[in-house]
């Protein structure tokens, strides 16, 4: 069944548009989201960028992939970006041509806190991660490995806890410096792993027109890149989420790392100016060059009308100009455009679909704020996943959950419970934003909006088939006693379009994801994702 959707700002104008200055009438703007393009399925159906004709269609990293770090190591890049609360975190991602990426595995396995925005580094043959922390107190720590693939040292706290953003680079002269929120630095050590003196403030971001529909200055998600002669620091402004015209990218330039630091005339270079454009709050952009030698730029932003998928990965062609600055040529990033020259595709992306044969923690199950014992809860063998129980429901049982990157997706597994155990399939934002469906022995559970609800009879004991469908934010639930040869559908639908960052904070996504609660354990089998 498809559902069909009227645009999130229909109550803000005539005809559903954000009236932003200089723009024509909201009465002449489309009421609805902007039709969905055609892209290519990959495995699980779910899409992909690469559209096999030597073009690609933005994501290129769909789901929550947010503060994208590139690193260009010769022909390969290396790709993360912040993983918040999810343990095993910050995965690192491969490719060789910057459309189509594969997982190669978690860099940071100790809980340290909310993981932001992150600068991956690569200096004197050893790589480098520079993590800023929500925690108590906030941080920026660093780990480090002498290959991309780890193993990673255990994390060193730099002790810097009134910024967030990192971005680790080396002047003309060889000093390393660490640029920060706010336009300030501070200088590390040779090793990389301590500071040295203290925090400095270089540079006071451009102001966009006061009259401009953004959610707040918010200088941050410094990125520095040396082309040309130039060091060229790009910064984000006018806040991650609220009204999709806020986020934006703006640019300046100086010969030195010491300054003085020069705005780009054309700030900003990328913004969303309306709410009916495909992707909003675009921001936080990195610059990186191709593999053919031409320029690229990663950034993030999220999809019209589905703020729940959180912050997207995008890729924008970058120009340099006869004056020496940069612009993007993606326009609004709704329709292909050509791929990258040069470089070799990766098989993009990963299945979701699990047989359990192997346990793949941190490359695509993570737990949400998990304890420092929490990998021990969980287990496979004989194509089971066993999860020991924890907590009394989702809000205390950190829950394993996958990133989902469509609009329209079904997943289903089998679960057998032991005597005194709770267990289900979720839609998980976070401990306090949730719903899905569980069962122990007697009864279901029904969570809806972060509470535990309705308990009506269980027909199926022990054990049964779970299917979960979120076709655009219409969410159903069915259920088999005989391992999905029939369904009975559940009596409880339920619509989640609000379960997203602007409704609850945390810049987080609505995840897929399975749970296990009060005694003993669960047993999860055959799990199957499929975007429809």
């Amino acid at each position: 069944m498809t559902f069909t959707r009227r645009d999130a700002f229909t109550t803000l104008g005539a005809a559903g548009a954000l009236l932003v200055p200089g723009q024509a009438p909201a009465s002449t703007k489309a009421e609805t989201t902007p039709a969905e393009p055609a892209w290519r399925r990959g495995l699980d159906n779910q899409r992909i960028a690469d559209l096999g004709d030597g073009r690609f269609l933005n994501p290129v990293m769909a789901g929550d992939r947010p503060d994208p770090a590139i690193l260009k190591d010769g022909s390969d890049y290396y790709m993360t970006f912040s993983s918040f609360d999810s343990y095993p975190g910050l995965v690192i991602w491969h490719s060789r041509d910057l459309v189509n990426w594969q997982p190669i595995g978690p860099a940071l396995t100790r809980n340290i806190g909310s993981v932001w925005a992150v600068s991956l580094e690569k200096h004197d043959g050893r790589y480098f991660l520079y993590i800023p922390v929500k925690a108590d107190p906030n941080s920026i720590w660093v780990i480090h490995a002498d290959r991309i693939e780890g193993p990673w040292s255990d994390p060193v706290d730099l002790g810097l806890h009134k910024h967030i953003d990192p971005c680790h680079i080396v002047g003309e002269d060889g000093s390393r410096w660490l640029f920060l929120s706010g336009g300030d630095r501070v200088r590390l050590a040779s090793d990389g792993l301590s500071t040295v003196g203290e925090v400095e403030h270089v540079y006071d971001p451009w102001r966009y027109p006061e009259d401009w529909i953004v959610e707040g200055f918010s200088p941050e998600g410094t990125k520095i890149v040396r082309h040309g002669g130039w060091f060229y620091l790009i910064t984000a402004v006018g806040g991650t989420a609220g009204p999709p015209t806020g986020h934006m990218v703006i640019a300046a330039r100086s010969r030195s790392i010491h300054g003085p630091w020069k705005d780009c005339p054309a700030n900003p270079i990328v913004r969303t100016t309306d709410s009916t454009e495909r992707w909003w709050s675009r921001g936080h952009a990195s610059l990186v060059e191709g593999p053919a030698g031409d320029w690229w730029a990663l950034y993030h932003g999220f999809e019209n009308g589905y703020w729940t998928l959180g912050r997207q990965t995008l890729l924008d062609p970058v120009e340099w100009t006869a004056d020496g600055w940069f612009r993007m040529k993606g326009g609004d990033l709704s329709k292909p455009l050509a791929k990258p020259k040069g470089g070799t595709a990766v098989p993009h992306g990963q299945a979701l679909s699990d047989n359990f044969a192997t346990l793949a923690l941190g490359t695509k199950w993570s737990f949400f704020r998990p304890g420092p014992d929490e990998a021990k809860r969980v287990s496979v063998s004989g194509n089971t996943l066993t999860l020991a129980a924890r907590g009394t429901a989702p809000v205390d049982s950190s829950p394993l959950l996958l990133i989902a990157g469509d609009t329209r997706y079904r997943f289903e597994c089998d679960i057998a419970i032991d005597p005194g155990t709770t267990a289900g399939l979720l839609l998980f934002y976070d401990d306090k934003l949730y719903c899905g469906l569980g069962f122990d022995g007697d009864r279901f559970v029904t969570h809806q909006y972060g509470a535990e609800r309705g308990r009506p009879a269980n027909p199926h004991g022990r054990s049964m088939r779970i299917r979960v469908t979120n076709d655009r934010h219409i969410v159903t639930y069915d259920t088999s006693g005989d391992g999905g040869r029939t369904w009975h559908r559940f009596d409880r639908g339920m619509e989640v379009s609000g379960y997203h960052h602007n409704v609850r904070g945390g810049f987080l996504m609505l995840r897929p994801g399975l749970y296990a609660a009060g005694k003993g354990s669960a047993r999860f089998r055959n799990f199957r994702f499929s975007a429809i």
